[in-house]
């Protein structure tokens, strides 16, 4: 095995890495489940999830990738000198696959919308039963989602097959800058052409009474979700990475981040409002209730196109970020050329996406208690993977891990003694007891006490 790649900049570092968080989960998912959890609560929930337990975590992953230099599996085996930790890796590993199952699929809804906005002149003139209907020929059709997973998977390949420095980190530096433009353009018409006195109440105002124990899993997952926490992405980004504050650049991480699932809000909730369409829509939202918006309005060819290609850039930093974190577990851990494993990941994930792809057409053979593959891969990542990832490394490197190469680690890479001191209570006690008992929830368990 070669040299490792190296990200060539700090901001090669961050624009990745915030490609890898900012996603579909930003823009396409974060709207419709504040909108489902109260709106402004959930808003505040989320942010402290962000806070106390998505940056600690963040640092984590990011210093165990530098300190082993290696990807998710292999870096557990390293640190340690054995196969008891591996399996956070391989959860990680899993988890990332899981994703890619349906998150390439949503994918390749933006592209299908993309070429909707065109040739219908941004929906001009449909109801809100047309656009319901068109979304639903077009997601349960036999032919066209599956092109477009095609295409998404291949231009995801391609970008993987240029190297760290020639894909990931050049095309990061391209379409993040792009990304934030396009969102904040979108954000100021909302705020200029539209009456967004009720959208920014319902966004911002927190009603502390909606803060329920459901409101607190879907921020945690979210906030996992959303960070790429427990996927082994950041671990695999950290392995790039040999210089700079690791504090620093995991907080600029989840500031822009935060920043741009929040802009999204500042999109998409006047726009609905003004409309007269219901915020809590669900999955449907963006490619629903948000045509439904750009029908009505002055220009809405124009923005139709570029909400969608927002979606598509987020789309695509993402699954590259996915993508790249089974490539380099196969190269690390197999040592299984890159080009080969990019070909293996590719016809992996595509024929589990057509899987995912079948069940969301209504064959019933994929059909599991009456739930969808892309359902099912949603609850289980979002709700389970996630949350009991993140718990096991703050376990590992809380508890397991030496605490002496810890310490040193991180003093290594920048972070101050002050720092330290609350980072390590976070994650020795806070995070994990906050994890622990967000999960017991989710089980039910505290019902059944009640009972």
């Amino acid at each position: 095995m070669g040299k490792r790649s190296q990200f060539s900049s700090n901001f090669g570092v961050i624009a990745a890495a915030v490609g890898s968080a900012v996603g579909l989960g930003n823009i396409w998912k974060f709207p419709y489940v504040a909108g489902q959890n109260g709106g402004g609560a959930f808003l505040l929930v989320y942010l402290l999830c962000v806070l106390v337990m998505g940056l600690p975590a963040l640092i984590t992953e990011m210093s165990i990738g530098r300190m082993a230099q290696t990807s998710p599996v292999s870096a557990f085996k390293k640190l340690t000198g054995n196969n008891h930790w591996t399996f956070i890796g391989v959860m990680g590993v899993l988890s990332s696959f899981i994703v890619m199952s349906f998150y390439f699929i949503v994918a390749g809804w933006t592209l299908e919308y993309i070429c909707q906005s065109i040739s219908t002149l941004s929906f001009s003139g449909m109801t809100s039963d047309e656009l319901t209907e068109i979304f639903d020929e077009f997601s349960t059709n036999s032919f066209r989602p599956y092109i477009w997973l095609v295409v998404f998977i291949a231009v995801t390949g391609l970008v993987i097959y240029m190297g760290v420095q020639k894909g990931i980190e050049k095309g990061s530096k391209v379409m993040m800058p792009l990304l934030f433009a396009i969102m904040l353009y979108l954000m100021l018409h909302a705020f200029f052409t539209n009456d967004v006195s009720e959208g920014y109440e319902f966004y911002l105002k927190a009603d502390f009474s909606k803060i329920t124990p459901t409101v607190l899993i879907q921020a945690l997952g979210q906030a996992f979700f959303s960070l790429s926490i427990a996927l082994g992405i950041i671990i695999t980004y950290g392995s790039y990475v040999k210089e700079g504050n690791v504090v620093t650049t995991c907080l600029q991480i989840s500031i822009l981040d935060t920043l741009v699932a929040f802009m999204a809000g500042l999109v998409i909730f006047p726009a609905v409002f003004s409309y007269g369409i219901e915020p809590s829509a669900g999955p449907e939202l963006a490619f629903v209730a948000m045509p439904a918006v750009f029908s009505q309005m002055g220009g809405g060819i124009v923005f139709a196109i570029l909400f969608f290609l927002l979606l598509a850039l987020a789309a695509l930093t993402s699954t590259i970020s996915l993508y790249e974190a089974l490539v380099a577990m196969l190269n690390d851990t197999f040592g299984i050329k890159r080009g080969l494993a990019n070909l293996i990941v590719g016809l992996a994930v595509l024929t589990v996406g057509i899987i995912v792809c079948n069940s969301i057409n209504g064959h019933s053979i994929f059909l599991i208690c009456g739930k969808t593959c892309f359902d099912w891969c949603d609850l289980i990542t979002t709700n389970y993977l996630l949350p009991i990832g993140g718990l096991a490394l703050m376990i590992f490197f809380g508890w397991v891990y030496d605490q002496k190469k810890v310490h040193d680690a991180l003093m290594e890479f920048g972070m101050k003694e002050w720092f330290y001191k609350i980072y390590i209570v976070l994650v020795r006690f806070i995070i994990p007891i906050i994890i622990i008992l967000v999960m017991l929830n989710q089980f039910g368990i505290f019902e059944n006490l009640k009972n």
